[in-house]
């Protein structure tokens, strides 16, 4: 039966719901996209009953019956979390710390990455359940204004959804066109672009009262909790190089890749790599036995022409890397800084602030792998500081 399975052991962590109806045989290691062995519940599928607490109904329900506390302890329950990819629990995000306060909330539809379309197939299919997740976002915060953020490359999502505000004569939500220009997905770069704020180094949107939660997540939290619906599936993108049955499928979190490349016609002869996640901030699949997780957007796969990488070259100082960074930062530098393993010189030189998009990876002429090593350099980094703070 679809219940809860595992409970949140800290502050910043999600309950797991399973998927699936059967029997919890072990808990054992998995690999996950690149190949590390992560801790899983393993289940033997009998079915597929569902709580009879889930209301099944297809019924849209406007009406916002919980309070804002309310609100937040069932999304904590439901095991919400960040669906842009990052997975961060989404209760914790509402739960505002003490000396800040939210104006903004920011819905996140922006969907920059190149072939993900999952967030844009939702929105035109489920536009009115979107909008009342975003309602019940703002009433969690006590917020009066929200923003959804769309480039204006997915017309049909924008015209749908003022079409949806304007027939409600709702004023609180406002879509907002926005240019097409990569990494706007990420949190800061969105937040500049709407309100014109920006984020400081090492700081949270919150610091200048935004919360940003991606349209996906809205639509979990409608389903949370107007139909006491646990976050157990999600739409991921199947697309890429020669994919017999291209599209964005609602698939069950705990699914093993492997069958879902045999569900759609399984994997062409010519692909030499499987993304998953977009191709810019996607990881290569080590192992097709992965699960798919609450993480995964979309599912790639390149032939030779989009897979093969160039051998690195010396770097050429040409500061290409630093031009393209959105975040200001020299990706040159804290390349060689994980290379020679100088984690210090990493953290004061801000490499904590990457947001992963690529863009110095993909903009370089030398090849080199810097946004490979700038994450070696992000793990070692956090873990010292998280060591530092344990102490």
């Amino acid at each position: 039966m679809v219940k809860k399975i595992a409970e949140a052991g800290s502050f910043v962590s999600a309950n797991i719901h399973s998927s699936v109806s059967g029997t919890v045989v072990k808990i054992d290691k998995v690999p996950d996209a690149s190949g590390y062995k992560r801790d899983a519940i393993i289940i033997n599928v009998e079915g597929d009953e569902w709580d009879e607490n889930i209301d099944k109904s297809n019924e849209i329900k406007t009406e916002i019956k919980l309070s804002a506390e309310e609100i937040i302890a069932k999304i904590q329950e439901m095991g919400i979390v960040g669906l842009g990819g990052a997975t961060f629990p989404t209760h914790v995000k509402l739960k505002i710390p003490q000396g800040h306060k939210a104006e903004y909330l920011i819905i996140n539809a922006v969907e920059c990455e190149p072939f993900l379309t999952s967030d844009h197939q939702l929105i035109l299919e489920k536009p009115e359940q979107t909008i009342v997740g975003t309602k019940i976002l703002m009433k969690s915060l006590g917020v009066q204004k929200a923003y959804i953020g769309i480039e204006n490359n997915k017309p049909d999502a924008i015209k749908l959804l003022k079409e949806k505000l304007t027939k409600n004569n709702d004023n609180s939500i406002e879509v907002i066109a926005l240019k097409v220009k990569y990494p706007q997905g990420g949190e800061k770069q969105l937040i500049k672009a709407i309100t014109g704020r920006e984020v400081p180094s090492g700081g949270l949107p919150i610091y200048v009262g935004c919360v940003v939660q991606n349209v996906a997540t809205a639509y979990a939290v409608y389903e949370a909790v107007q139909h006491n619906k646990p976050l157990f599936e999600r739409v991921v993108t199947l697309t890429g190089s020669n994919v017999p049955n291209p599209g964005n499928y609602l698939l069950r979190i705990g699914t093993p890749l492997v069958h879902f490349i045999e569900k759609t016609g399984g994997l062409p002869q010519n692909i030499q790599k499987i993304i998953n996640g977009g191709p810019m901030m996607g990881k290569a699949v080590y192992d097709t036995s992965m699960p798919i997780t609450k993480g995964t957007s979309g599912i790639l796969y390149f032939d030779e022409s989009l897979a093969k990488r160039k051998a690195p070259q010396p770097c050429i100082r040409c500061a290409k890397c630093v031009n393209v960074c959105p975040q200001g930062l020299e990706p040159y530098q804290l390349m060689n800084y994980a290379e020679r393993k100088q984690w210090e010189l990493a953290e004061v030189n801000h490499n904590l602030d990457c947001i992963e998009c690529g863009s110095c990876s993909f903009i370089c002429p030398a090849s080199r792998p810097l946004l490979d090593y700038i994450r070696l350099g992000k793990q070692n980094v956090a873990a010292i500081i998280k060591a530092r703070t344990v102490k």
